[in-house]
């Protein structure tokens, strides 16, 4: 069984440590063994990549590298970082993820 993490796909997130810190993204992609996301414009790394067909002069590129998910906090409604509860639904009885902070239910 895999551990239930706080954080899913198209959810904007804020960096709470490390050398991002503040900054906010929506998650591109979570890599669930390592427990790391790729966020949209943070931890941005150089890359070297030679001539190929998408890149016909090779070069330098900046692209964004994974972060920690312990690193990452999701961001509610009304703009600020929170933590995430989850209780079941009454209608239909499915869990649902909402704002420990606000309150309010996060898609």
């Amino acid at each position: 069984m895999q551990k239930k993490i706080h954080i899913k796909k198209g959810d904007t997130v804020m960096v709470i440590t490390g050398e991002s810190k503040g900054q906010q993204g929506r998650v591109l992609k979570l890599i669930i063994d390592s427990n790391r996301a790729i966020v949209e414009g943070v931890n941005m790394v150089s890359k070297h990549t030679k001539p190929n067909a998408e890149n016909p002069k090779g070069g330098i590129l900046k692209q964004e590298s994974s972060i920690h998910l312990s690193n990452l906090k999701v961001v509610d409604g009304t703009g600020a970082p929170t933590r995430i509860g989850r209780k079941m639904d009454e209608k239909s009885s499915k869990s649902i993820r909402y704002s420990k902070k606000s309150g309010e239910v996060i898609k």
